[in-house]
């Protein structure tokens, strides 16, 4: 559906105008609908995005800093989620080892089992996306890069 029709305005200030809101509306649209597919899995897009950076580092344990570093939305308090999956059983938090004042993080096999269940809801989640031919998506990709470069 058109910017337009779903935001109910009709004229921008100028095309770049459009954009700025059309980005920001989109990702909006993406995390309502993360959040929908996360939601019987009792995550949030955030709890859900340090899991799979640490299934990635698995089965190296990495710091609160290095989380921080990677995860997609910067504003995060990437200490309370931990501690939020640390609750569930999903991760596990240990002194380091080369530097007292860190913490390591390691995802456990619970959490490990959890993503690979999410793992074909997030394959229906993305086949919105066939909209799209993968050559649309490379070059989406290669423009929304320049944007932030």
């Amino acid at each position: 559906m058109k910017l337009e029709d779903e935001i109910k305005q009709s004229t921008f200030k100028n095309e770049y105008h459009k954009l700025v809101v059309n980005l920001l509306f989109t990702g909006s649209w993406l995390t309502f609908k993360s959040s929908e597919m996360l939601r019987p899995y009792r995550l949030t897009t955030q709890q859900y995005n340090i899991l799979r950076i640490l299934k990635g580092q698995f089965p190296n344990p990495v710091t609160v800093n290095l989380l921080i570093e990677r995860m997609l939305d910067k504003m995060s308090n990437a200490s309370r989620i931990v501690d939020r999956l640390v609750a569930k059983k999903l991760v596990e938090r240990t002194a380091c080892l080369k530097d007292r004042r860190c913490v390591d993080v390691l995802i456990t096999e619970k959490g490990i089992k959890l993503l690979d269940k999410i793992l074909k809801t997030e394959d229906q989640f993305e086949a919105r996306f066939n909209k799209l031919s993968n050559k649309e998506a490379k070059e989406l990709n290669m423009l929304l890069d320049r944007l932030r470069g």
